[in-house]
């Protein structure tokens, strides 16, 4: 909501910047997309190292810790 008021704010300003915005916005999703993808995937790995170090101490601590 805050971007889209600004974007409002932008278009009264500066008109042919913010069409230029709306246009260009959907390019750089685009091109962002793929180090999301990565950025997700690296955060799944580490995740599943995490759960690889800590298992250990889980399994030590026993049934009541859940």
């Amino acid at each position: 909501m805050a971007a889209f008021l600004l974007w409002c704010i932008l278009f009264v300003l500066c008109w042919p910047i913010a069409l230029f915005a709306v246009v260009l916005f959907p390019i750089v999703w685009l091109i962002l997309l793929p180090f999301r993808l990565v950025g997700l995937a690296v955060h799944g790995v580490f995740a599943f190292l995490a759960a690889l170090v800590f298992l250990p101490a889980r399994l030590l601590r026993g049934p009541r810790a859940i």
